[in-house]
């Protein structure tokens, strides 16, 4: 097995008007006890100081690391992490994505690279691996208030159609990952780039590592609440955007894209994309049983609870 320390990775950020947490983020990086890395920033034109720190954090570190600073298409963080990703000159390697307010704990991309490199020892390299792990929730200051979880159930591409289980803070792909990435490009109304990610892998029989280690800090936000799936604020905003149909709008989004990748993705992938696309029954008891046919679950009970509940009502 290859040493952890020569693998190379490359660590792509996306950022918008992040300035006030920014430097504590880029920090992070400097500290990681995996040295072999290199940045990749994609801003979308952040109108704060954002660029300033950036071109510092640069000039600061130019002889220690690669760092490459790029402009973003300016159509939200899933079009320009996925632009990014996609760019021609970047690295077919390990890709550790990034947001800009978190704070990576030093090991986290020494315990992600053994654990995909462990994985490696027994699966073709062929086969796209992406890996995610969990987080501290805190404050803007960093005051710990709660923990994600491990999913309690698999991660598999059932689930995927109909929630994310792999936080974009936390993922990486391998390099066999990053090239299917390359492969089916940056689809057009994606809602998020780091479901899409778990979806696109598992859709191709890809591997699906997660971490029960919580490897970051994640500052919480007004602007990001819905994300960490935490209290009834949160709980009550997701009931209302899957009856109010956003969720199902989602779900439709992601299986337009899918359907365009049929050459990608294994004939059973492609039969249940079509099947869910083209059901007659919209709703109602047929629409529960085959989402169930289909093995689509949520991974608790109230989330499939909610999950059978817009089905029968129309609303995936």
């Amino acid at each position: 097995m290859k040493n952890i320390s020569d693998i190379p990775v490359t660590i792509v950020l996306c950022t918008y008007n992040g300035a006030e947490h920014l430097s504590a983020q880029l920090q992070s990086y400097v500290a990681q006890s995996h040295q072999n890395w290199a940045l990749w920033v994609s801003d979308d034109g952040s109108t704060d100081d954002t660029m300033q720190i950036l071109e510092r954090f640069q000039a600061d570190h130019e002889d220690a690391y690669e760092i490459r600073i790029l402009s973003g298409p300016g159509k939200g963080p899933a079009q320009n992490f996925m632009t990014t990703l996609c760019n021609a000159e970047l690295p077919v390697g390990y890709i550790a994505l990034s947001d800009q307010d978190d704070v990576w704990e030093p090991e986290k991309l020494t315990r992600a690279l053994t654990q995909m490199t462990a994985d490696a020892v027994n699966n073709p390299a062929e086969i796209p691996v992406i890996y995610g792990a969990q987080s501290i929730h805190t404050d803007a200051k960093l005051r710990p208030i709660g923990r994600s979880v491990k999913p309690s159930r698999p991660a598999t591409f059932g689930n995927a159609l109909v929630q994310n289980v792999v936080s974009g803070h936390s993922c990486i792909l391998s390099p066999a990952a990053v090239g299917l990435v390359r492969r089916t490009g940056a689809p057009d109304g994606i809602p998020y780039h780091d479901w899409w990610l778990y979806l696109l892998v598992a859709a191709a029989g890809g591997r699906i590592l997660i971490d029960d280690a919580a490897t970051l800090k994640y500052r919480q936000h007004e602007s990001n609440i819905l994300g960490a799936h935490r209290g009834w604020r949160a709980k009550t905003a997701r009931v209302r955007m899957v009856l109010q149909r956003e969720y199902g709008d989602w779900i439709d989004c992601n299986l337009h894209a899918l359907s365009e990748l049929k050459d990608e993705l294994p004939e059973a992938t492609n039969a249940s994309v079509e099947e869910l696309l083209n059901d007659p029954a919209r709703y109602g008891l047929a629409r529960i049983r085959l989402l169930k046919r289909l093995g689509i679950y949520q991974q608790t009970r109230a989330g499939n609870a909610v999950l059978w509940l817009a089905a029968f009502l129309g609303r995936v």
